[in-house]
């Protein structure tokens, strides 16, 4: 989707996250010099597969795999030091160079061991289904204006003072919560010493880097984890995730305008997925959501939960189309689908045994309502050969085309597989 008229690219999520957002940043980095994560932590990981080599990235943007490509860090994300250093690592021993490449807001939070005791704290009680990485309570610190930033690294003092507020708050709110745990101030300042020198070489003003590459005519992709019905404010709350997921996020989280963005491209697997508690419509009983679980292989990337699988849910992607105003579609692991005679597509909702077009606000409606199947043909022959639309069989191409019609965005790429070689561009015009 990078044309002559489309310089800075938004890919998002447009139902529960793990729609494969990775795999396509990965394959459309190839064409941009500039990739941003612009919001979430540590608890997303974006998989890539290259030849026989699977790389799962957490807080790293996925384009850092191309050797030309140039990755941020955005100021809305928060930032587990001690996984990035250590995802930068496992790059270096796989013979993947980052010198010079990888660059972080001096205006992102970071996310200490204190956030992941309060999370795992929390969690006993609440029952999200969090991943317990300290996301949440490091953005609680973020908007209750008492985060710690990587540009209070460069004054370690100060760094060392808030610090012990912030570790003293914690152990209070710990004991509050019945917990054992307690955080160690003296553990805190020596991590905050050792990962120093090694981040503030990397830190630099991500917006200005961003406004100028755009500005430069450069082309830029700005990189979303989780997915749209996780955003904190649009999703199924309260069980969402703690920032915003969706393209409004995306202007905020790199540092720049929103009159920079040109085009918002919605990943969409071919069915529907989401991990933890919360409604999910279009769920499947067995045998039919094992069989989509094992097929394809739907246990996350960081936790190794076993994905809640359904058919696909055309009011979900609907509603992530207008609240990211999507302008393509990529739709991802038709594959899985291979092999399966009737597949049934959620068209609508009925709710007390009246029509529900829409998404509702409510966590408890949307547990409620009765979704109304269109069932379409399948199609016995193997997707994953295919490298052009015309290569699928003809009952997969009618699918995505009624995709398409229901969710009311044109499908500009399909996935059939894991590899980089295994997507289609769908070409127009």
């Amino acid at each position: 989707m990078f044309d002559g008229r489309t310089a800075c690219l938004v890919v998002v999520g447009a139902q529960w996250g793990d729609e494969g957002k990775g795999k396509l940043v990965d394959v459309l980095a190839e064409q941009a010099d500039l990739v941003v994560r612009y919001q979430g932590g540590a608890n997303a990981g974006h998989t890539v597969v290259i030849g026989d080599t699977q790389f799962i990235l957490r807080q790293i943007p996925s384009g850092i795999l191309h050797p030309g490509v140039t990755c941020i860090v955005g100021n809305g994300v928060v930032l587990e030091p001690e996984t990035f250093f250590g995802e930068l690592d496992q790059l270096a021993q796989r013979g993947i160079s980052t010198a010079g490449r990888i660059w972080v807001s001096d205006r992102a939070h970071l996310v200490l061991p204190y956030h992941k005791l309060l999370d795992a704290a929390s969690e006993k009680s609440q029952k999200l289904g969090t991943t317990g990485r300290g996301i949440g309570p490091a953005y609680e610190d973020k908007y209750g204006r008492r985060g710690i930033r990587v540009t209070d690294l460069r004054r370690l003092e100060c760094a060392r003072s808030l610090l012990a507020d912030r570790v003293q708050r914690a152990n209070r709110l710990l004991e509050m919560m019945g917990s054992p745990e307690r955080a160690s101030f003296d553990q805190h300042v020596e991590l905050l010493e050792r990962l120093a020198p090694r981040i503030l070489p990397l830190a630099a003003d991500a917006g200005l880097l961003v406004h100028r590459a755009v500005r430069e005519g450069k082309r830029v992709l700005l990189e979303g984890a989780q997915g749209s019905l996780l955003d904190v404010d649009h999703g199924t709350y309260p069980y969402v995730t703690s920032s915003n997921t969706t393209a409004g996020g995306a202007a905020v989280g790199a540092g720049i305008g929103p009159t920079l963005i040109q085009g918002v491209l919605g990943v969409v697997k071919a069915y529907t997925t989401r991990v933890g508690n919360g409604p999910l419509p279009t769920e499947a009983p067995s045998p039919h959501g094992d069989r989509l679980r094992e097929l394809g292989g739907e246990f996350g990337a960081v936790t190794g939960r076993p994905r809640r699988c359904g058919w696909f849910d055309a009011t979900v992607v609907r509603y992530a189309a207008r609240v990211n105003g999507l302008t393509g579609l990529a739709v991802t692991k038709l594959d899985v689908l291979d092999g399966f005679e009737e597949i049934p597509v959620c068209t609508a909702y009925r709710l007390d045994g009246a029509a529900c077009d829409e998404m509702p606000a409510e966590v408890e409606t949307l547990g409620q309502v009765e979704p109304k199947y269109e069932v379409l043909r399948g199609w016995a022959r193997p997707t994953g050969g295919a490298r052009r639309l015309g290569d699928l069989p003809p009952e997969a191409r009618t699918y995505l085309d009624r995709l398409e019609e229901l969710s009311g965005v044109p499908v500009r790429y399909v996935s059939v597989g894991t590899r980089r070689d295994q997507i289609i561009e769908v070409k127009t015009g």
